[in-house]
């Protein structure tokens, strides 16, 4: 079978980034991620077997000049010394375990250093999605011509309806020929579609590069959650703002505050950092009770929300965006990152619900054991982690079921 994954670039900025702010702030830290499928898949025979093929096929992957070149031009606040780490990356299969059990349902885990295997996750959910419509043939219903004809209207109407957006469609996308066709329909729009909306660019940054957009996005919830395995949630997003701060000194300045819910996020949100960050990501929650929160605390600490950027994307499609745009104009910035309804909508085909998460982290190599983390989030659907670790966790930051 064809390597799936080609570019080094091919993955989200929001990898890159959290790489090099780890490597600044916690360069010994080590962890470990799992594989969750929300779905229950029944995946076929020799999946595992031919997953871990590509997994191996990542170790020839590595960035170009070309590549480098143009993340120096789009991306001037990442220090020059990360391109040079980059630069002598290489992957290691011996990160990676992967396995299916009897009942044809797959286990994968990632172990290592944290700088390491930070750069794993994205391309292993890309060639997950892609390498299941292959093998069970469904690949065949994949028509990109009728996908760029809808993508282009949908498009259309988030700018007639003055919608910021981009496209976060990497991790579960249906192939890499999808994402690339709903950009190529959605920059061309842009191009010559007059509308007082904008398409601003992709997260995924060889695509960005191939149509010389701007690379979109900041930070994941691993980063917070890593934080809060070693220290404790109660503080992890002072301290993950605070680290943050120190690697990019204000640029890249959207926070996602989700990770444990609004109100230990609010608590830790002190007016220095409302004023440095240039705004917050709604990831999680009602939309529209998530913003009216937003909005008051800001107002509490005398500052203007209609000038904070508000960045939404909790599972979005073209209907919800526009409903969100509606509510939230004039009361902050708001813009819009939409994955799947992008680059994974084909008649006949079921988007998977598949995440790796972070699961356990150790401050350094010389620790004995690891501590276990969790996501909490504002939707109880979303809580990732084991039972008694999620129970810990709400205890000791308040938060009831």
């Amino acid at each position: 079978m064809r390597q799936i994954i080609t570019h080094f670039t091919d993955d989200d900025l929001y990898k890159f980034t959290m790489c090099c702010a780890v490597i600044e702030n916690f360069p010994r830290t080590q962890v470990r991620y799992q594989f969750s499928d929300r779905n229950k898949t029944v995946y076929p025979s020799g999946f595992a077997e031919e997953l871990s093929r590509q997994i191996a096929m990542l170790e020839n992957v590595v960035i170009t000049d070309r590549e480098i070149d143009f993340m120096r031009r789009k991306c001037r606040y990442i220090p020059n010394w990360f391109y040079s780490y980059l630069k002598g990356f290489r992957y290691d299969r011996k990160w990676v375990n992967v396995s299916q059990d009897s009942a044809g349902h797959l286990s994968v885990e990632f172990e290592g250093c944290w700088s390491d295997t930070i750069l794993l996750e994205v391309k292993v959910l890309a060639i997950i999605s892609e390498l299941y419509y292959i093998m069970t043939g469904q690949d065949s219903l994949l028509n990109y011509g009728s996908l760029y004809e809808r993508t282009a209207i949908k498009a259309e109407r988030m700018l007639d309806a003055g919608c910021v957006f981009s496209d976060f469609g990497t991790r579960r996308r249906a192939s890499f020929s999808a994402q690339d066709t709903a950009i190529k329909a959605m920059n061309d729009c842009q191009k010559k579609h007059k509308a007082p909306g904008r398409f601003i660019g992709t997260s995924n940054v060889y695509f960005a590069m191939k149509y010389d957009l701007t690379p979109v996005g900041t930070m994941a919830h691993e980063y917070v959650c890593a934080i809060a395995g070693m220290y404790g949630p109660q503080m992890s997003n002072h301290l993950a703002m605070r680290t943050w701060s120190n690697t990019y000194r204000g640029a890249l300045g959207t926070f996602l505050y989700d990770t444990y819910g609004w109100k230990i996020f609010s608590l830790n949100f002190s007016e220095d950092f409302a004023n440095m960050f240039k705004g917050l990501r709604v990831d999680s929650g009602d939309n529209f009770e998530q913003l009216d929160l937003i909005i008051e605390k800001y107002r509490s600490l005398k500052i203007d929300p209609s000038t904070k950027q508000i960045i939404f994307s909790n599972g979005l499609n073209v209907d919800k965006a526009i409903e969100i745009q509606k509510y939230a104009s004039g009361k902050c910035l708001p813009s819009f990152g939409i994955g799947t309804h992008f680059t994974n909508d084909f008649p006949g085909v079921k988007p998977m619900n598949i995440v790796i998460k972070l699961t356990s982290v150790k401050i350094t190599e010389s620790w004995p054991f690891y501590c276990n983390t969790c996501k909490l989030s504002e939707d109880k659907g979303k809580y990732t982690g084991d039972t008694e670790t999620v129970k810990r966790f709400m205890e000791l930051i308040h938060m009831k079921e």
